[in-house]
């Protein structure tokens, strides 16, 4: 019963149309008066959900992301990609994904990397001759790998989702393989799409103006080095490595590509101040409803419910996969990270599962959410700025959801893609 109560109140308050932030702090009061909980235990669980060092890693994660993003980056990035991969034939789709590849090292968000990326390649790409929806598409799928390349700030809310005890550097590298085999899986799409439909063959660029464009790119890629070089050396945390690369990004983008001027500023400080008050506010809610659910033992119930359904590893894994790709088609990424993690984490971890490969496992089902409807941000973001109605673009989109859930299906169930790298490290 006391389940029902806590999360049928978080679902009547979402249904409703309330803030799934502010639904999630509703109901941990509601849970909280139904099993005789003083109110004020809740307001500091409130306080102390967003009073750890590791939550600082978000805000300068975003800023670093926004600044490159505003600042030239994006179009650096996509023409370094054209080096690589523009003279094949669907290059410039190929292009959009390597593209992503490298802005995702940055931006850690595939809105970012959508709304940066997408403004460039769509019209670009319906300009050459490639179909609108096909655009929109390619874009939003190489787009969830910012989800799992680091430093992906929703990798620090699984972290800090998981009680803080898992390591944010381990879940940065965890997240490498992934992450490239999801861009590796839309360029084999890609390329047999082009050669299906015949899409439009670029030209191989000129050996002088190819260099021209590494070395005007390489200063953004730096940062994803500077980032994990400091970590794993032991030079600074992953949570002290977002000021650097924060600090790093601002120089490169107002010193060195000076594309982007003093006067917008504020603008972008404000825009990622308004970001990063939205997540600090869901995760302080996202602490207190935790806390309803650890005094109701709901964890623990879930546990001996799935234990009850089968006892062997695969099976849960697999239901589970098909739960959160159901949530995540009705659910935000981040609140569906802080929501679950906390309930079905006791779950695999009485299976055996690494909790560090878990978090690539629920990384990307909720990433496929993000570009599914009826509440995928990513594909809401894709749409708008394709300028193309969701419908048209969902009609098209299936061939990317088969390789997101070819991926999805290794990630699960070969833990070395996730674990290897990790593995390697020692600290």
């Amino acid at each position: 019963m006391d389940a029902i109560v806590l999360l049928g109140s978080l679902f009547l308050l979402i249904g409703i149309g309330v803030p799934v932030a502010y639904a999630l702090g509703l109901a941990a009061l509601v849970g909280a008066l139904w099993i005789d909980i003083p109110w004020e235990a809740v307001m500091l669980k409130i306080s102390d959900g967003v009073r750890n060092f590791s939550l600082l890693a978000i805000p300068f994660f975003v800023l670093a992301g926004a600044i490159m993003a505003e600042g030239g980056m994006a179009r650096r990035l996509i023409a370094l990609a054209g080096v690589f991969v523009g003279f094949i034939r669907g290059g410039l789709a190929l292009v959009n994904i390597v593209a992503s590849s490298f802005f995702g090292c940055i931006s850690g968000s595939s809105v970012a990397d959508t709304s940066s990326i997408g403004s460039v390649m769509i019209p670009e790409m319906v300009r050459r001759g490639y179909p609108r929806a096909f655009a929109i598409n390619v874009t939003i799928a190489g787009s969830v790998q910012a989800i799992l390349i680091p430093p992906s700030h929703n990798a620090v809310i699984y972290s800090l989702a998981a009680g803080g005890t898992i390591s944010i550097a381990h879940l940065f590298l965890a997240g490498f393989i992934p992450g490239l085999l999801l861009g590796l899986s839309l360029i084999v799409l890609v390329l047999v799409m082009a050669h299906r439909n015949g899409f439009p063959k670029g030209e191989p660029m000129p050996l002088r103006q190819a260099l021209r464009i590494v070395v005007e790119a390489f200063w953004g890629l730096l940062t994803m080095v500077i980032i994990l070089g400091g970590i794993l050396s032991g030079v600074f945390t992953a949570t002290e490595s977002a000021s650097v690369a924060c600090v790093y990004a601002f120089l490169v983008t107002m010193f060195v590509y000076r594309d982007y001027r003093w006067r917008d500023l504020p603008q972008l400080v404000h825009r990622t101040i308004k970001t990063v008050a939205m997540v600090m506010i869901l995760i302080g809610f996202a602490s207190a409803f935790g806390y309803i659910m650890a005094l109701m033992r709901l964890p623990a119930q879930v546990t001996e419910f799935f234990l009850t359904l089968s006892d062997d590893k695969y099976v849960i894994l697999l239901l589970i996969n098909l739960m959160l790709l159901v949530l995540g088609c009705l659910m935000d990424l981040a609140p569906l990270l802080l929501i679950c993690t906390p309930i079905l984490l006791p779950v695999v971890v009485k299976f055996g599962v690494d909790p560090v490969h878990f978090g690539m496992i629920m990384l990307v089902n909720l990433g496929i959410g993000l570009v599914t409807p009826p509440v995928g941000a990513t594909l809401f973001v894709g749409c708008a700025v394709g300028k193309l109605p969701i419908e048209q673009v969902v009609r098209h989109i299936w061939p990317f959801y088969i390789a997101m859930l070819v991926v999805l299906a290794l990630v699960t169930f070969v833990p070395a893609i996730s674990m290897w790298i990790p593995g390697m490290v020692k600290y």
